[in-house]
């Protein structure tokens, strides 16, 4: 398994150092990210971007081939965007299709899925060398990882049996060669692992029961289900600091409390991610008349648009402190000289 991820994973990297179009809007500047190292612009449709807790590192998928030098593909590759040198990286060559990717929270990691043969499996790979790290897979498709801030141990949901009919939640600390059970089902409905930065809690879901759990590795306890007995729930993402659990129940988005056991609701809207400390929401409005993204400080109360145009984001799309939020659109009026008529990744900083 050793030789094939490697095998599926490569790195290459361009030298030259120029700034990507930016603009300034509000007190807050955005920045095109998919772009090549020159401050090309892509070629292809670029998505699903997660970014660092510092803001400096974002990866993303992309099915452009003008970012680095490697030979063109038809499927969509992994990169990695280093806003403090300018420098755009692939990360991975010959494992389409690839799915979103997730960066570690200190930027030395990058976890992705995709398909191997005819199953999905679990990639990790150091964005520094491009070394490939195994990924054990306990069944037939690992998918829907997640990473603590340092790398080091990686959730995951695996599914088994042929067709699969089967679903576990592990967590594996890769540089001791570990592994722990979190939990199983006897159905496949997605259990989306959301680990927290000391890789010490695991929100999931039991995708089937519409139920959201906390599971403590270091006290061996589970708490849950949070949304309480009365109500279906959707998982979006744990905090990083472990302390707030953001889900989904009808039209509203839930921000638990882990600490308190109590829940703030932000009615009909639809929660992306939280940053690292807890305290940035990234949501969706549901009407269709504002900003398809805003960014909501938990304490004030207050909003910051982060796009007035069509635009999508995923988890892990906040930096610490909800400085940066990444997003991607394929509007061509977010930044000048967008001309390729496809999405891009754009970053949005805040002062």
């Amino acid at each position: 398994m050793r030789t094939a991820l490697s095998a599926a994973i490569a790195v290459c990297a361009v030298t030259a150092v120029l700034p990507a179009a930016a603009a300034s809007d509000g007190g807050a500047e955005v920045e095109r990210i998919s772009v090549a190292t020159d401050g090309t612009q892509g070629d292809g449709d670029s998505t699903g971007a997660t970014i660092t807790a510092d803001g400096r590192r974002i990866a993303f998928s992309s099915s452009a081939n003008n970012l680095t030098s490697a030979d063109p593909v038809t499927w969509k590759r992994v990169f990695v965007r280093d806003r403090r040198t300018g420098r755009t990286t692939l990360m991975s060559t010959n494992t389409p299709p690839i799915e979103r990717p997730v960066i570690s929270g200190d930027g030395q990691y990058v976890a992705l899925w995709g398909l191997l043969f005819r199953d999905t499996k679990t990639f990790l790979s150091q964005v520094s060398s491009g070394s490939t790290i195994g990924i054990n897979c306990p069944g037939l498709s690992c998918s829907q990882p997640s990473l603590s801030t340092d790398g080091r141990s990686i959730a995951q949901a695996a599914t088994s049996g042929r067709p699969p009919s089967r679903q576990r939640v592990e967590v594996q600390d890769w540089h001791a060669g570990t592994a722990q059970i979190i939990a199983e089902f006897e159905h496949t409905v997605s259990s989306r692992p959301s680990l927290s930065g000391d890789g010490r809690y695991v929100a999931y879901q039991d995708g089937q029961a519409q139920d959201v759990f906390v599971w403590d590795r270091t006290g061996g306890t589970t708490s849950g289900p949070i949304e309480g007995p009365s109500k279906a729930a959707e998982l979006v993402q744990l905090s990083k600091d472990g302390g707030k659990v953001v889900y989904l129940s009808g039209s509203d988005t839930h921000v638990h409390d882990m600490s308190s056991g109590t829940d703030r609701l932000v009615p009909d809207v639809r929660g992306v991610a939280i940053d690292p400390t807890g305290r940035y929401l990234l949501y969706a409005p549901h009407g269709t008349d504002g900003p398809s993204l805003v960014l909501r400080d938990l304490e004030t109360g207050t909003d910051e648009t982060v796009s007035d145009r069509p635009a999508s984001a995923g988890t892990d799309a906040v930096s610490a402190g909800g400085r940066d939020v990444v997003f991607h659109s394929a509007a061509d009026d977010i930044v000048p000289g967008d001309t390729n008529g496809t999405s891009d990744v754009f970053v949005r900083r805040y002062y």
